[in-house]
């Protein structure tokens, strides 16, 4: 099967299940990972879907089909992917300023545990000292990523325990005698440069000697995926060679072979991702001519709160005049997904697709104004499959208690 979703397929799922709509492709999620698995095939390396990306438990079923692991940012998502499927031993749990309950019950689920913090490091070995297994995170203070607020490894950063506290996290593992298992740093999304990973191990490897027991390093995610014309995907087979050569010359100087974590999320679902929208409105003005679509950043906030860029068709009038449009949301704030794009003529009632719409697009969405949030179809196989309904006016009021 194709990679990629036609404009008659597309034109077909948004008559059948309406608009605004989420369209899915596990085609093109089962390519992404077949370029994780040849790139890295040299390496002992294992994958965790991070699932903060889409966690649709019809997804996480499909990822564990493939056969990836999934890597958890709350303990509901670890709840989800045990509903999903996934055994304990499959489930990575890297949380950040949680309270230490929330420790406890993904220990007693059985997952891994990466701890963020020393003060949770802590609490962690007095509960459980050698007992049960755990990773820390590290921030490298290496800046990284697309945009400030992806980067994570920076040294302003609130993920992970700083390098330059590396000897009191020695000193808490041997004061409590905890089995640190894995060591984890994620230097934030969008990154492009594989070199950025190197310098990322190298940091590690410092540091490897102060823990006897470790058996996994843990390198985070953040591969790039393009997003508009001139982006380059991360060449992740140079970096899987990069990583090889790297952690083979390690193993021969020292005698100790690592299990290589990653923890990829948007790279696997980003692209697999379409958002149809309709033109309510076409509003001309003095600045530009406003497309007024069907939803808002309540449904794709991303170019909103990221600034980010998606690519816009439409898929209605593909062969019409192009001209620039901006388009708009329909909430009553700011909500611009794309100024002076240039479009094929819009027409209202036209269908606009967002590409690249897999990765955080429904998961970030919301029901402010009150709007419903929209439905989520899966295609598999050329077969498409409603796994998420639209919102009804009921689910507005679900968990509300009327006291008046």
């Amino acid at each position: 099967m194709p990679e990629q979703l036609s404009h008659e397929q597309l034109l077909q799922y948004a008559k059948e299940y309406g608009t605004p709509l989420y369209v899915y492709h596990t085609e093109k999620i089962a390519a992404q990972y077949g370029k994780l698995k040849a790139a890295f095939q040299k390496s002992d390396t294992r994958f965790f879907y991070a699932c903060k990306a889409l966690t649709n438990v019809n997804i996480l079923r499909f990822m564990r089909s493939l056969g990836t692991s999934v890597d958890c940012s709350s303990i509901n998502e670890v709840r989800l992917a045990l509903y999903s499927g996934f055994r304990p031993d499959e489930i990575l749990y890297t949380a950040n300023g949680i309270a230490f309950s929330e420790i406890e019950e993904a220990q007693s689920l059985g997952v891994n545990i990466n701890i963020d913090s020393l003060s949770n490091l802590e609490k962690f070995g007095r509960r459980f000292g050698h007992s049960y297994p755990a990773g820390i995170r590290l921030r490298p203070d290496i800046m990284a990523g697309g945009n400030l607020k992806i980067s994570t490894g920076h040294n302003k950063s609130k993920f992970g325990i700083p390098v330059k506290k590396i000897d009191q996290a020695i000193a808490l593992a041997e004061r409590y005698d905890i089995f640190v298992r894995t060591l984890h740093i994620h230097t934030g999304s969008d990154i492009d440069d594989a070199d950025i990973f190197v310098k990322g191990i190298e940091v590690l490897f410092d540091i490897i000697p102060g823990f006897k027991e470790l058996e996994s390093i843990d390198l985070g995610g953040g591969f790039k995926v393009p997003y508009k014309k001139g982006d380059k995907e991360i060449d992740i087979y140079k970096l899987g060679e990069k990583v090889y050569d790297a952690f083979s010359d390690y193993e021969k100087k020292n005698r100790k072979k690592f299990s290589i974590w990653f923890e990829p999320g948007k790279f696997l679902v980003s692209q697999c991702g379409y958002f149809i929208t309709q033109v309510n409105v076409l509003k001309e003005t003095e600045a530009t001519t406003f497309a007024g679509v069907n939803s808002g950043f309540n449904h794709l906030i991303r170019p909103m709160f990221y600034d980010a860029y998606h690519h816009i068709e439409n898929i209605s009038n593909p062969a019409g005049t192009k001209k620039k449009y901006s388009v708009v949301g329909n909430i009553c704030e700011t909500d611009t997904f794309a100024w002076e794009r240039s479009l094929n003529e819009v027409r209202e009632g036209d269908l606009l697709v967002f590409h690249n719409a897999g990765a955080y697009g429904f998961e970030m969405s919301s029901n402010y104004n009150s709007r419903f949030k929209p439905a989520e179809v899966m295609v598999k196989n050329g077969i498409a499959y409603l796994i998420r309904k639209r919102d009804e006016f009921e689910d507005l009021l679900r968990n509300q208690i009327e006291v008046l």
